[in-house]
């Protein structure tokens, strides 16, 4: 195992220091650069060597290490003495700096980093040519606030559609590459389909496209597909993904989160009304405390209760703790990009994040009852809810009474019957004894009292029906907090406030809590904190998102560590001016969706370049579109909508598809948990398929479903034997081969080669050639003198074969 970690280590060390282009290494042709490029120089390379220290050798000397002395996490200690010796680091001379004379030695007992494989040559010149001008240090960029950005010159000017270019043709003209040619017209339909709505254009809609030859023709349909309540469907289930939502707890029995589908559906409600990201981070975290409440913002709680939960663990305290470390956890990666938890259990290994501060994050939401104490949350207006509990203060006195006067007759009966009173027989036991045991006129008050009650209880069923959501509630007083020794519950230390890291250099805003008391107003704090426009890391973090999505990868690849151990931005001043323009659009998405998919950049074919593939294989600069692979959704959903059986009916409870008997047979309790859904219900989008975390619909498992566990920021695209047998032999795809027979039946009447055309159209939103069309016809005609097929099994096996082309589930 350690040795696959070292690869990996390996190989996002040679990300971090791809964008260091050749020229930076030439020390002969820097020393000629005038004083502004040589600071730009310098300055690279001082973001290149940070992470490339951090990952070679910051477990033996770093901010929890310092062997021989020697911490290369500070400055003071990098470029002092080490314990007598030669400093580490001598800025603008290599041959006396140790740091190198180590990570190039030929003995293998003075070669650092010790038992793991040598630098490779072009990290070592890395290192080399950064202590040769001077060892400039610098802060980890993401610790650092935004700057102001410009868009750079550029040579190529009429490649520029809007400033992004600008940054990305900067970079590719001085590696010497050139963009990608674009992509054809069909190709970027699709590919904005996909993007944006996860569903493919349909036929009709690609012919009206390429028919569209005004200039504005592919921006209409950027904003004809914003407005698709599609959108919502789609980037909901990219949240859904980062908050590791599931309509179950995990664990043995695996139960039900109830009502979890109404925190699914405030998501796809909010990114359809492009809502204020700040304000989505402000109900997620604290929508309860705002100061107008809303039932969107009271569903927008069960962020807190997404995680999983055991309902019968061994240890009850540290289960308590681990609930509340997954809610510190997935808050630092989803909104801030940082591996808070690290430090549950001793100061950050990495990142300048210590056990005051992790449990400082701890503090702000160590009020939230577990979860097994309350989860369900009325969510109706404050009207509808001041006028139950009037109704329901008017019922206290009728139910005190009666309850009284029941425990006066119980107190006669015998005590098998008295035992019975205590469980669920105690109304069948009253109903027939009751009037026994009491006095005729405690009997009479009884049967008024109970008459009086009916009257009060018939009012209340007047009153509109109360809906009930996943969501917190908070204990009448917030705990105290206190650092664990090891993270361990049973052995507190120093007691702690609620705060934010220090690295922000920052103070939590004041701490006001609501009138009506019933929280702290810490949770508030916090998500104010989080949601401000001076974060240096919020809108940096949910920018990169937004480009991951749509490029296949983040400016920075780790989108949800932005720390040490994370990579580097490829382009980080782009990053920068996205983040800004974030904020400036008063952080809606849609205007950065638009900006992103009217570029150029994005507009790019995927075609080859053997140039740029030999100088940056792994596309690093953008030089061209990387094909992708549809999701698990995307797959199912586009199979569905190509068949004509998609249900777009939207939000409520879960549909459960039918899966089969031998998948259910490996459940603990086959079947348990798993409803039954009509064939139209279940057709519905798979964003709204129950998700029950020991039962992934297998189709959406085999295409490489989020991992629900914990925070999901990226998803495998794996190529495996499974998505093969489920796409050919599965019931599903079969069944679905059926239904896109009859599709083309209706479509294109009983010819075979129209039915052919229109198959294909389905399949791949483009027209068949006339030698495809062909190769298909001679297809059908071996399936028949071959395989001795009817007419009807071989056009079937021919949609089963269309469904199961690269073309339907790759995109280009």
């Amino acid at each position: 195992m350690s040795r696959w970690i070292a690869i990996l280590l390996l190989i996002v060390c040679v990300f971090a220091i791809a964008h260091v282009s050749p020229a930076t290494l030439n020390a002969a042709e820097t020393s000629s650069l005038d004083p502004t490029t040589r600071a730009a120089e310098a300055a690279k390379l001082a973001a290149a060597v940070q992470p490339l220290l951090a990952r070679h050798c910051f477990a033996c000397h770093g901010p929890d290490k310092a062997e021989a002395g020697l911490k290369l996490s500070q400055k003071e200690s990098a470029f002092g003495s080490r314990d007598g010796g030669a400093p580490a680091i001598v800025p603008g001379h290599p041959e006396k700096s140790e740091l190198l004379a180590r990570i190039t030695s030929k003995d293998a007992d003075e070669r650092m980093p010790p038992k793991s494989k040598p630098l490779k040559p072009a990290e070592i010149e890395v290192v080399r040519r950064w202590i040769e001008v001077g060892a400039p240090w610098r802060g980890h960029w993401a610790f650092e606030p935004p700057q102001p950005q410009q868009p750079p010159k550029v040579t190529k000017a009429d490649w520029v559609t809007n400033p992004i270019d600008a940054f990305i043709l900067a970079r590719l003209e001085e590696n010497g590459l050139t963009p990608a040619p674009p992509a054809d017209k069909a190709t970027l339909l699709r590919r904005a389909y996909f993007d944006l709505t996860g569903l493919p254009p349909t036929p009709e809609e690609v012919v009206a496209f390429l028919a569209d030859t005004s200039p504005d023709a592919y921006a209409k349909v950027i904003d004809r597909l914003l407005a698709s309540p599609h959108y919502g469907e789609k980037w909901g289930r990219h949240w859904l993904d980062l908050v590791r939502f599931a309509d179950t707890n995990s664990f043995e029995r695996d139960g039900i989160k109830q009502n979890a589908w109404r925190f699914r559906d405030y998501v796809i409600r909010s990114f359809n009304d492009d809502k204020p990201y700040d304000q989505f981070v402000r109900e997620q975290l604290a929508g309860d405390e705002l100061p107008l409440v809303t039932p969107d913002s009271i569903a927008a709680t069960g962020y807190y209760r997404l995680g999983l939960w055991d309902d019968e663990p061994a240890d009850r305290l540290q289960a308590r703790y681990d609930e509340l470390d997954d809610i510190v956890a997935t808050t630092g990666q989803v909104f801030l990009g940082l591996t808070i938890n690290c430090a549950r259990c001793h100061d950050h290994k990495i990142d300048p994040i210590s056990q005051v501060d992790y449990y400082g994050m701890l503090a702000a939401v160590h009020e939230i009852r577990p979860f097994g104490e309350g989860n369900q949350v009325d969510m109706s207006s404050p009207q509808i809810v001041a006028r139950y509990e009037e109704m329901e203060r008017k019922l206290e006195p009728f139910n005190r009474e009666i309850h009284e006067l029941e425990q006066r007759g119980i107190t006669k009966m015998s005590a098998e019957d008295q035992r019975k009173s205590e469980g669920k027989g105690r109304d069948k036991l009253l109903a027939a004894k009751l009037v026994k045991m009491l006095e005729p006129a405690d009997w009479a008050s009884y049967s008024e009292l109970r008459q009086q009650r009916a009257a009060a209880e018939a009012e209340l069923g007047k009153l509109p029906a109360r809906e009930t959501t996943l969501g917190i509630k908070c204990l009448p007083k917030p705990p105290e907090t206190f650092i664990f020794a090891r993270g361990n519950p049973h052995v507190p230390g120093k007691s702690v406030t609620t705060s934010v890291p220090a690295i922000f250099k920052s103070s939590l805003p004041e701490i006001k809590p609501p009138a009506d008391g019933k929280t702290s107003g810490r949770r508030l704090a916090l998500a104010n904190w989080i949601a401000s426009p001076d974060n240096m890391l919020t809108s940096r973090v949910m920018a990169n998102r937004v480009w991951q999505y749509h490029f296949g990868r983040g400016i920075v690849r780790s989108s949800s560590n932005f720390g040490n151990l994370g990579d580097s931005p490829t382009h980080p001043e782009l990053l920068d001016w996205l983040a800004a323009e974030l904020v400036r659009n008063n952080w809606q998405l849609k205007p950065l969706h638009r900006l992103l998919m009217l570029s150029s950049a994005y507009r790019q074919s995927s075609r080859g370049n053997s140039e740029a593939l030999a100088k940056d294989s792994l596309n690093d600069l953008f030089w061209r579109f990387d094909i992708r692979r549809l999701t698990a959704e995307e797959v199912r959903d586009s199979i569905l909508a190509a068949t004509g059986t998609l249900n777009d009916k939207m939000y409520g409870p879960g549909v459960y598809p039918e899966i089969s008997k031998q998948v259910m047979a490996g459940q603990s309790v086959p079947g348990a948990g798993w409803g039954h859904s009509s064939p139209e219900e279940a057709a519905r989008r798979s964003i709204y398929i129950h998700a029950k975390r020991s039962l992934i619909t297998p189709i959406l498992a085999d295409f490489d479903f989020a991992d629900t566990d914990g925070s999901c920021p990226v998803r495998f695209a794996t190529t495996q034997p499974a998505q093969a047998l489920s796409m050919l032999n599965g019931e599903f795809a079969n069944q679905m081969a059926g239904k896109l027979l009859e599709r083309i039946r209706r479509d294109a009447g009983d010819q075979p080669p129209a039915q052919i055309k229109r198959a294909l159209w389905l399949i791949a939103s483009r027209e068949p050639d006339a030698k495809t069309v062909d190769r298909s016809l001679k297809l059908l005609q071996t399936l028949a003198d071959k395989h001795h097929c009817s007419p009807d099994a071989a056009m079937k096996y021919f949609c089963l074969m269309a469904l199961n082309l690269n073309e339907f589930v790759f995109l280009d």
